[in-house]
């Protein structure tokens, strides 16, 4: 009995000790925890989605899915087998005249529109997750690092989970960033990283707000979950609908399928752009993570006019081959005659040119 509890303590210290480093940012508390007890979307101690949602779907269960995860046979394409082809823009010398969006891998993207920037979810570092010895970064995919991005005037987080919300990314380019946009709870990350309150815009769903410029962004609903530690959903998760004199954007964050799109497409829509969540799927969590047939459909829900595929091409958070993704949404979308948008990593986008075609990359 003694032996055990000498090991139970050690473990609690261990624990403790490891959940303390910065990296897993700061439980909500103070004046912005009274904020997350009113919001309507917070309930039970934790944020809910509009629908029950269960972690796993029906016939799944943990032993299950993490049996199959580290015990089944891999896909031999789990990971590409060579580099991924990139295009290391220079970000600092765009001309500021010009509309554009890049892409950075996985869900990290940077857009800029009537001079005004933006950087989403960005995860620079070579691991996506707490710890340096999980999730690799796919070679070739890390090409973009901190010192690359230029003075931005919005840092846009859609959740805080370790592939969106990247600590020693949004700890690097603290100094080059005049506000963060993100949903209600994640700002305790973000003041404890250094981050002064006043450079936060920290909201619940169905908030717009007022940007430079004439812009403003919208949090709307999402379909997923939160958390850098053991308790979930302490944090709320959003998608975007970004508006400027001159374009409608949709930013979709992660999010399984649900009636919300439709919603925030009678809203809000039609969109010129759409960037959709699209990777990193399982029929077991797609409650949480939509499939490829349910990001054409949420697409057509929300009146995208061009679709803009993410949340692959980076890391492998998932059991499919690495280009899977990107073969079954361009696949699937042309069969309902959506134009879907795949530059490469880095590949600068015209948002003034919708009509441009990219090549296949990921076949190569």
């Amino acid at each position: 009995m003694i032996y055990f509890i000498i090991l139970a303590a050690v473990i609690a210290i261990v624990t403790y000790l490891v959940m303390s480093q910065e990296v897993f940012g700061a439980e909500p508390k103070g004046e912005r925890l009274e904020r997350m007890l009113r919001s309507k979307n917070y309930k039970n101690k934790q944020f809910q989605n509009q629908s029950f949602t269960p972690s796993f779907a029906e016939g799944y269960s943990m032993p299950k899915v993490m049996y199959n995860f580290f015990f089944s046979k891999k896909d031999p394409l789990l990971k590409p087998l060579q580099t991924i082809p990139a295009v290391h823009t220079d970000l600092k010398n765009l001309p500021k005249n010009e509309d554009f969006f890049i892409w950075m891998g996985h869900s990290s993207y940077y857009i800029q529109i009537d001079g005004v920037s933006f950087l989403i979810d960005p995860v620079l570092s070579t691991y996506g997750s707490p710890f340096k010895f999980f999730n690799k970064a796919f070679e070739g995919a890390d090409l973009f690092k901190p010192e690359d991005i230029p003075n931005i005037d919005y840092l846009v987080i859609t959740h805080d989970h370790y592939d969106h919300l990247d600590y020693p990314t949004v700890k690097a380019i603290r100094d080059k960033v005049g506000k963060v946009i993100m949903p209600l709870g994640v700002g305790a990350h973000f003041e404890r990283w250094g981050y002064s309150q006043d450079q936060l815009i920290e909201e619940d769903w169905g908030t717009t707000i007022e940007l430079k410029n004439n812009f403003k962004i919208t949090f709307t609903p999402a379909r997923h979950f939160s958390g850098r530690k053991l308790h979930r959903n302490n944090t709320l998760w959003t998608s975007y609908v970004l508006e400027t004199p001159t374009k409608k954007l949709f930013l979709g964050g992660d999010s399984g399928f649900d009636t919300h799109f439709k919603m925030i497409g009678e809203k809000h829509g039609p969109f010129d752009y759409a960037i959709m969540e699209n990777g990193q799927y399982n029929p077991a969590w797609k409650y949480i993570h939509a499939l490829p047939e349910d990001v054409i459909q949420a697409s057509i829900d929300i009146q995208a006019k061009n679709i803009i595929p993410v949340h692959s091409g980076k890391f492998a958070l998932a059991l499919h081959p690495w280009n899977e993704p990107l073969q079954k949404v361009t696949t699937l979308g042309k069969e309902k005659n959506l134009h879907i948008l795949t530059p490469k990593i880095g590949e600068v986008l015209d948002l003034n040119k919708s009509d441009v075609q990219f090549s296949a990359w990921w076949q190569d």
